[in-house]
C-alpha cells in the first residue's frame, strides 16, 4: 500500500494529477479543493494517499492532510458510496464544511453536491455522526483523548463533547482531571 507520496508535480488537471518520484509518475485523483491548493507544475508536493486496489486497476487518491484522507476512508465505509462519489463529496466542500454538515445534520448542504440525494445524505449523517472528528479546528491532545475515551465508554458524542467542553472552559487541561470532571457532569 502507498501511504504518502512526495515528488515533483508533473501534471495538474481536474481529472487527476501526476507526481513523479523515483523516476516513476503516479496518477493521483484529488478532490477539487486539494487541486486548488497545489502549487504550479514543476514544484514539489507531498500528499497523503489512499490506495484502492481492484481486479483491473490500482487507483490512488491524494489529500493534503490526514483529516482529508480519514474523511474519505470514512465515506468509503458507507453502503452505496464508492471512491468516485466520496471524492465528489470532498470536492463539493472543504473537509471542515463536510464535518460540520455531518455534525449539524445539514442534509441540504450535502444534497447540493452532485451525486448525493436526500437518502444518501441521511445515510452519511447517520453513519458518520458519531465517528468523525469534530469540525472547527484542532484541540489539544488531552481534549481529543478525553472525548474519545467518553465515546468509547458509550456516551453519545454530543453529550460527551458538552461535558468535556465544560471542564475545558474551567481551565482543566490534564487528561485525568478532564475525564473526572466530564464524568461528574455526565453522571448527574
Amino acid at each position: 500500500m502507498i501511504g504518502t507520496l512526495r515528488g515533483r508535480l508533473l501534471l495538474k488537471r481536474p481529472e487527476c494529477i501526476v507526481i513523479e518520484t523515483g523516476g516513476v509518475g503516479y496518477e493521483v485523483s484529488v478532490p477539487l479543493s486539494v487541486l486548488s491548493e497545489l502549487p504550479d507544475e514543476g514544484a514539489e508536493v507531498f500528499l497523503f494517499i489512499h490506495t484502492n486496489v481492484k481486479d483491473d486497476a490500482i487507483d490512488l487518491y491524494g489529500f493534503l492532510d490526514e483529516n482529508g484522507r480519514r474523511a474519505f476512508r470514512s465515506l468509503l465505509g458507507i453502503s452505496g458510496v464508492g471512491p468516485r462519489l466520496a471524492l465528489n463529496i470532498l470536492s463539493g466542500s472543504t473537509v471542515e464544511d463536510f464535518l460540520r454538515a455531518v455534525e449539524t445534520e445539514d442534509v441540504g448542504l450535502l444534497t447540493r453536491i452532485p451525486g448525493v440525494g436526500k437518502k444518501t445524505a441521511q445515510r452519511i449523517i447517520l453513519e458518520l455522526r458519531e465517528r468523525l472528528p469534530a469540525a472547527g479546528g484542532k484541540r489539544e491532545a488531552a481534549y481529543e483523548d478525553t472525548l474519545s475515551a467518553l465515546i468509547n465508554l458509550g456516551y453519545k458524542k454530543a453529550l460527551a463533547q458538552e461535558a468535556v467542553e465544560r471542564a475545558y472552559r474551567r481551565g482543566i487541561r490534564e487528561i485525568e482531571n478532564l475525564l473526572k470532571e466530564s464524568l461528574k457532569y455526565l453522571n448527574r
